[in-house]
């Protein structure tokens, strides 16, 4: 079977974009040959920074003939019938279509539409063009004389080169040389743009790539971050350290460079007076280098890692020495800020009004970037007032949680008024990813007590399912107050998620606000804390897809979460009290008997059937009947006090005594008697099996 070989070689494609790029290549490419008709026995996508390639293997040489027949109208039909039937058929005369006869419909006209294979050569030639010109690049770009003129290609960097073709595994390919915007495909390409700048025939995938390493061109994404991750866990330990590995980092570095060279470069240790995250995030962003630490220890080194896209002749002295000029002035910069936070700010006088409305000590640094936050009007967002606002609400709030929490007053009030003055510090301005967590070290120096610089760090927490969820009960509290705040303002003003778009963050909130409830045990009552009963579907939305990520089944969920249910935390208790009663033998039999009795009910009361207000135990006069009735009531009774317990257990537990007498009900009883009273009875007696179970969950929605 023929294998397809597609390169298209740019300038430098951002690091970010590219394995998406190669992705959305595949995907486009392998979907417009399926739909011409053709099949493949497999495809992978390759990325470097100056190109995206494409390996399909197994591809059929030529799309399989096609005959179709359409079926049109009777011949006696009317002329528009017959003339609309023959433009879709794409036949000029009811002389070309085949009369066919139906023993009871009559003669119908039917068309015979074949048409031959094409190909494969001739499809791709088709399908390229499109697929590049329409190419979905976040950001894309024209250039060159043609770039003036209507309808020029946009692509991310300049298309510099194109591949294409094609032929068996062991014979020789041919190009498909398809064009667009005056780049014709071949089997010409380029390797380093330095090492090895001349061009290179190939003719199928394995000997473009093998070429290719050849001209200092690693084409396996997976294996370039391999390289650089095993190279540079090796020189850290060469020099008695160890790698601060960072999968987001080594997945932008080799984005970066086609020939991996891991150098290791150093600063002067006087700068490791910086916290740890600064030198970090500075040497991250500004060099795309790598830091490292003694081992089995928490702080950094003055070593750093970097990735050339050069072997130098000189074994990469000149790089470290340029690329540790760069670190060194950047993190004097950061040590500038770092003291600068520290320090008191030059407008103190300014200040007084803001301190005095929060309880600030204007002699404290932190307090003061608090002030300055406050006494600037910072906008938090057009409709919600500034950032000092919002500390006022989230302060308050945070002190009615503090009663649910068991969170110390004053700590509480003191973490609420300082969460976000850091984001007035210089540190902060620079790095914006540091908020909270530069918070917790201001805190720290200035003397705040420890459960108070906790929760400035944590109150941003949980930034996603893999984060952790704050535990320090004033820290808890403040999380739960500053995404409530949220919550509560952005439904206010009526700036709901819409489809795939949250542009601030909402979702993420009310998943964070779902973990804390669970995972941290808290009964917080969200309806009378939010007062908005569209924001608390919301929530429900979230802890579905928080209990189904952890296993939960969907359907014991919708069984349980009823409309006003604000206490998440009994919602989550009872679903998985219903988990373990549904998946029991007792379970199993008392679901399908509760579902046959409450099926059955649904059915007459829609019918409009006459049902007893109460059952009367005079009507009873089977055993079964007696039997069910005397069950029922215990076990509802039981199950009630089990629920006012919250003991949802010992609630299933009392409810799968109903089993046996739900079964014998069933065998022995027949529901719809010919006498109106003793059916209507036995129909009273039925509701009560179903508020029996409605007082754990609603079993009519438990599939199976």
């Amino acid at each position: 079977m023929p294998n397809l070989l597609l390169e298209l070689r740019s300038e430098e494609i951002p690091a970010r974009m590219q394995r998406k790029a190669a992705g959305d290549l595949k995907k486009l490419v392998t979907d417009a040959l399926v739909e011409a008709g053709l099949s493949y026995e497999g495809a992978r996508e390759y990325w470097t920074p100056r190109r995206l390639a494409l390996d399909i293997h197994g591809l059929t040489a030529r799309s399989a003939d096609v005959r179709e027949e359409r079926k049109g109208p009777r011949t006696d039909a009317n002329e528009k019938a017959i003339e609309g039937f023959l433009r879709g058929a794409g036949l000029s005369s009811v002389s070309e279509a085949q009369v066919v006869s139906d023993p009871k419909k009559g003669d119908f006209y039917v068309a015979v539409i074949s048409k031959p294979g094409r190909a494969t050569e001739e499809i791709v030639t088709d399908v390229m063009p499109g697929i590049i010109r329409d190419f979905p690049w976040p950001k894309s770009m024209r250039w060159g004389k043609a770039s003036s003129k209507p309808g020029a290609l946009r692509w991310v960097r300049p298309l510099q080169s194109i591949v294409c073709t094609f032929g068996p595994e062991h014979e020789e390919t041919t190009i498909i040389p398809f064009e667009i915007d005056g780049i014709t495909a071949s089997n010409i390409t380029y390797g380093h743009r330095f090492h090895a700048p001349e061009a290179i025939t190939v003719r199928r995938f394995d000997d473009y790539a093998a070429n290719l390493e050849k001209a200092k061109v690693i084409l396996d994404a997976e294996r370039r971050k391999d390289i650089i991750l095993h190279d540079a866990r090796d020189i850290a330990f060469a020099n008695g350290l160890e790698l601060v590995e960072d999968e987001g980092l080594l997945e932008e570095v080799s984005g970066l460079v086609e020939w991996p060279q891991v150098l290791m470069g150093s600063f002067e240790e006087d700068y490791l007076s910086i916290p740890s995250e600064i030198i970090r995030l500075t040497i991250k962003t500004n060099q795309k280098c790598f830091v490292t630490r003694a081992s089995g220890s928490e702080t950094l080194s003055n070593k750093f890692i970097l990735v050339s896209n050069i072997q130098a002749s000189d074994s990469g002295k000149e790089i470290v020495h340029g690329n540790g000029k760069v670190v060194r002035a950047r993190l004097s910069d950061a040590l500038h800020f770092w003291k600068r936070d520290q320090g008191n700010l030059p407008d103190l006088e300014m200040l007084s009004a803001s301190a005095a409305k929060f309880g600030l000590d204007i002699n404290k640094p932190l307090d003061q970037r608090m002030a300055k936050l406050d006494a600037l009007d910072v906008t938090f967002h057009a409709k919600l007032g500034t950032q000092g606002a919002r500390v006022a609400r989230i302060r308050a709030l945070a002190k009615q949680l503090a009663d649910i929490t068991g969170a110390d007053a004053a700590l509480t009030d003191r973490a609420a008024v300082l969460a976000k003055a850091d984001l007035r510090t210089e540190a902060v301005g620079e790095f914006p990813e540091l908020q909270g967590l530069m918070g917790r070290k201001y805190a720290v120096l200035q003397g705040e007590d420890a459960s108070v610089a906790a929760a400035i760090e944590d109150h941003y927490k949980p930034q996603g399912p893999s984060d952790r969820v704050p535990e320090d009960r004033v820290a808890i509290t403040i999380a739960l107050a500053d995404k409530l705040d949220t919550l509560i303002g952005f439904w206010a003003i009526d700036e709901k998620p819409t489809g795939s778009k949250d542009p601030f963050a909402l979702r993420r909130a009310a998943l964070g606000v779902v973990r804390i409830l669970l995972e941290r045990r808290i009964r917080l009552p969200l309806l009378a804390t939010t007062r908005d009963d569209d924001l608390l579907s919301f929530f429900h939305d979230r802890l579905k897809v928080y209990l189904r990520d952890q296993g939960a089944r969907h359907d014991l969920i919708d069984a349980v979460l009823t409309s006003d249910a604000d206490d998440l935390l009994m919602v989550a208790r009872r679903v998985e009290a219903l988990t373990a009663f549904i998946t029991s033998e007792d379970g199993k039999n008392l679901l399908a008997g509760t579902k046959r009795a409450t099926q059955l009910l649904a059915a007459e009361e829609k019918k409009g059937t006459v049902i007893a207000d109460g059952v009367s135990q005079a009507l009873l006069s089977l055993d079964a009947e007696k039997e069910l009735f005397v069950a029922i009531s215990s076990a509802s009774k039981d199950a009630s006090e089990a629920v006012a317990r919250e003991d949802f257990r010992s609630a299933m537990e009392a409810l799968s005594k109903l089993r046996g007498p739900v079964d014998r009900f069933f065998e022995d009883v027949l529901v719809n008697d010919e006498d109106a009273a003793i059916r209507a009875n036995r129909l009273a007696l039925l509701r009560l099996i179903r508020e029996a179970t409605g007082t754990v969950a609603d079993f009519s929605k438990i599939s199976g």
